[in-house]
């Protein structure tokens, strides 16, 4: 029975984290200028993010739930705020034809900023209290509730870990010029992320 709820919870996590939005630009942008492992670092920030939402709704915790709801117009300036200067800051940034050297502070950094732009979407907390709803599996028992957490982060981890495996690939065929404009462009998409975050507060 378990390992039922495991699996769901596996391709939860790998359905909440696939579509391609903030995130997942940024994730790709940090594999190619990066490396790899900076690239999968900021996805266990994103899958991690994913997992504290999935617990929030596993235990039918909604007092936390109507927090972020109601809250919600500060997490959303919150996060465009935070989309546009990371977008400015990515798009002014030089290019390397070498991925950087892996250092702690720098891998935090990137863990960190990217967990908080997960945590500052709401609306993914609601997709989660949805589907786990509609698949009969809020309000589970605790140890159920750990096993589909864990199945959540583990199908949300696998999917930046593909990701980046893939976009990887393209890291040794890419030369500075093109670094340049990938930083351009990633850094105006994540910008306007940030201003569509901004147009949302407005309806």
């Amino acid at each position: 029975m378990e390992i039922l709820v495991f699996l769901k919870g596996l391709v939860i996590g790998f359905s909440i984290a696939a579509p391609v939005g903030p995130i997942g630009v940024l994730v790709i942008k940090r594999t190619l200028s990066q490396g790899r492992i900076y690239g999968i670092v900021s996805g266990v920030g994103a899958a991690s993010a994913d997992a504290v939402y999935g617990l929030i709704a596993g235990l039918g915790l909604t007092f936390i739930t109507k927090f972020f709801i109601e809250h919600q117009f500060w997490f959303h300036l919150a996060g465009g705020t935070f989309l546009c200067y990371l977008g400015i800051k990515i798009a002014i940034s030089k290019a390397s034809e070498n991925p950087a050297q892996v250092q702690g502070q720098n891998l935090f950094g990137d863990y960190a900023s990217v967990f908080f732009l997960t945590l500052t979407n709401p609306m993914t907390i609601l997709s989660f209290v949805g589907i786990f709803s509609g698949l009969g599996l809020s309000q589970a028992n605790e140890g159920s509730v750990v096993t589909l957490v864990l199945g959540v982060f583990i199908g949300s981890g696998i999917w930046w870990l593909i990701l980046c495996f893939v976009v990887g690939l393209f890291k040794e065929s890419l030369k500075k010029q093109t670094l340049i404009w990938i930083n351009r462009l990633s850094g105006l998409i994540i910008f306007l992320f940030g201003i569509y975050s901004f147009w949302g507060l407005l309806h």
